[in-house]
């Protein structure tokens, strides 16, 4: 089949499509209506059907493939490499059920996960799957009090963190920041499960909270626990994204729907089939990770790479001895990671055998084009760019060499995903934009099985963050972008203030106010910046309260407020302290002028600005360098 002809059945006959679909997965209790859409945009899909991610992403597979690897857990830095069949996985997703059910854990429940790229981290996901709890991974890279939000709004039963993970051949402390975040959470867990890896030999424990995942494991080898069979519309997880608000959003995924895109996704976007290997390099934190770390590869009955450490240590061959080790079929990187790839001797990218190697995905964050060509070139592969968010869990834009593999258009991450009905319409009238005219990607509902459902215990939220901004309940994105005639679309970035750093979404809202938080700062704006390496990176301008004040002792400490809030992936790349802030006649600061101003482009339309003084400061201080 043809991927127009696939795509057009998809949107004509959804009911009729994803029925097929639906097939891929195990059904306890059939679907009773594949779609219930009578109350949009709220959707439920295979209403009534009954299901379970772990049962179909692990016990399924025991006859067929019981001994085939499913899972290899690779540490550059620790040197450790765990290779675990469908059996081993088994046996090790029931003995940390049986632990999470000793330790109170049940259906419903949410379970906060703080982990690296580590076996257990997947153990623990599965687990909750298992048992119907709702896990809520944390990326590892975030401070205490992102962690802190996050535990407040899950309100969690428990949390399940590593003693330390590793980074660069640093040992980065987990259980530290834990004890903070619970410190400073108004809805502390009552218990904290510690994997300890023996990275954190003086790791403090606190006496009656926290339990060693050890002797638990050691108490439940051999435990068989049943599995909790869900109605498809059950939440299955929550993950966090930052929003414009600096309160992030807990976007809730469902169970069936889920289960099925990610089935499909498999074969028709990824061309991966039972028994083949794929290797994502994200973090399990990351929607990808979840997605493409975890539950995707598992459900199609294939094996998964796991990696926990950088793409140039021990050498910058490292991945690409993955790749031959193992045979993987399908890789799913980043934008960034090749951009640090490209800085390294090309040779490396040729040192190895890829006669396996098909395909290498990339997303996060937009594609350029020069990089793009250097990956395609100096592997010889076809590189794919692909569209989505954490809200959609799977592709939204791509190309699929599974039906069909459409020509790459280096820039583009290519065409609409089974199911997504996308328009490219005009900010202000809402009206479709002609080709190759700027315009905002929005999606038609209803959303295709595998999107957020919504956001957790807050409709309001849901429906004002993402069908408030045009008529007809459009899924906004909140992304720019052009289609070109042969319906190709191309991003150009966000509408609002959520930057994308390295594929990691941060709100400027966030790091304004742990910049503000410093008590020499009267007043801050964060924006984005374009970056060679990064995509975007946030820059800081700040008043200050004392006139006097040191410039740069103030920016250090800004930077210092930023870690210590937000973790080391928010940290501003520049901080200029400035006189006044340009802002309107009405007091809105004119964060897009800063923008432009930063990549030395035209502010715009200045007729609203309140004093023209205060944008001379602000090009001094650009002229003059960073403070910090």
């Amino acid at each position: 089949m043809r991927y127009e002809e696939f795509h057009r059945w998809s949107l004509e006959d959804p009911e009729g499509f994803w029925a097929e679909q639906a097939k891929a997965i195990h059904w306890h209790v059939p679907p009773q209506r594949i779609l219930d859409d009578d109350n949009p945009p709220f959707r439920k899909w295979f209403a009534g059907g009954e299901t379970n991610l772990c049962h179909n992403a692990v016990d399924r597979h025991l006859a067929e493939r019981g001994d085939q690897l499913a899972l290899v857990a690779i540490s550059s830095e620790t040197g450790v490499t765990r290779e675990i069949t469908y059996r081993e996985l088994h046996r090790e997703v029931n003995v940390f059920a049986a632990s999470l059910v000793e330790l109170g854990v049940g259906r419903g429940d949410r379970v906060v996960i703080y982990m690296p790229n580590i076996a257990e981290a997947v153990f623990a996901m599965l687990a909750c799957a298992r048992i119907g709890a709702i896990h809520s991974v944390v990326f590892g890279g975030f401070a205490a009090h992102n962690l802190a939000l996050r535990i407040d709004d899950a309100e969690p039963a428990l949390l399940v963190c590593a003693d330390a993970g590793m980074r660069g051949g640093k040992v980065i402390p987990y259980k530290p920041l834990v004890d903070a975040a619970l410190a400073e959470a108004a809805s502390p867990p009552p218990r904290v499960l510690v994997v300890d890896r023996g990275l954190d030999p003086g790791m403090a424990r606190v006496e009656g909270r926290d339990i060693d995942y050890a002797p638990l494991r050691e108490r439940h080898l051999g435990s068989e626990v049943p599995v909790a069979w869900l109605e498809s519309n059950e939440p299955s997880y929550l993950l966090y994204t930052s929003g414009t608000t600096g309160k992030p959003k807990g976007v809730q995924r469902d169970v069936g729907g889920h289960a099925v895109a990610l089935a499909l996704s498999m074969w028709a976007i990824y061309d991966i089939r039972p028994g083949q290997v794929m290797f994502s390099t994200s973090d399990v934190g990351w929607a990808v990770g979840h997605s493409y770390n975890v539950y995707g590869p598992l459900i199609a009955g294939a094996t998964s790479i796991l990696y926990e450490g950088l793409p140039t240590s021990p050498d910058p061959g490292v991945w690409w001895r993955i790749c031959e080790t193992y045979g993987v079929r399908t890789m799913f990187s980043s934008p960034t990671a090749v951009r640090v790839l490209k800085k390294q001797d090309e040779a490396w990218l040729k040192r190895y055998d890829l006669s396996k190697f098909q395909w290498l995905f990339l997303a996060g964050e937009p594609l350029d084009e020069p990089t793009a060509r250097w990956i395609t070139d100096g592997l010889g592969k076809t590189v794919i760019d692909n569209y989505w968010q954490t809200e959609t869990g799977w592709p939204v834009l791509c190309l699929m060499p599974g039906v069909e593999l459409k020509p790459v258009k280096f820039g583009s991450p290519g065409l609409p995903a089974p199911g997504y009905r996308l328009r490219v319409i005009n900010e202000v009238t809402g009206e479709d934009a002609p080709a190759g005219e700027k315009g905002v990607l929005v999606i038609e509902p209803p959303m295709p099985p595998g999107c957020l459902t919504t956001v957790w215990r807050n409709d309001a939220r849901f429906l004002a963050s993402y069908f408030g901004h045009f008529k007809d309940l459009l899924y906004s994105s909140l992304d720019w972008a052009i289609r070109d005639a042969d319906g190709y679309t191309f991003i150009l970035g966000r509408t609002d203030d959520v930057i994308n750093v390295a594929g990691h979404r941060l709100g400027t809202r966030e790091i304004e106010e742990a910049v503000a938080s410093h008590p020499a700062v009267a007043e801050a704006a964060v924006v984005g910046v374009q970056d060679d390496l990064k995509g975007q990176v946030p820059i800081v301008f700040a008043t200050l309260k004392a006139a006097g004040s040191d410039p740069a002792d103030a920016a250090t400490g800004m930077l210092r407020s930023v870690v210590d809030q937000l973790g080391a992936v928010a940290r501003p790349s520049r901080v200029y302290v400035v006189g006044a802030l340009p802002k309107t006649r009405s007091g809105k600061l004119l964060r897009r002028s800063l923008q432009a101003l930063a990549e030395a482009r035209d502010p715009g339309d200045l007729s609203t600005l309140d004093d023209p003084a205060a944008l001379d400061e602000v090009k001094r201080a650009l002229a003059r360098g960073s403070d910090a």
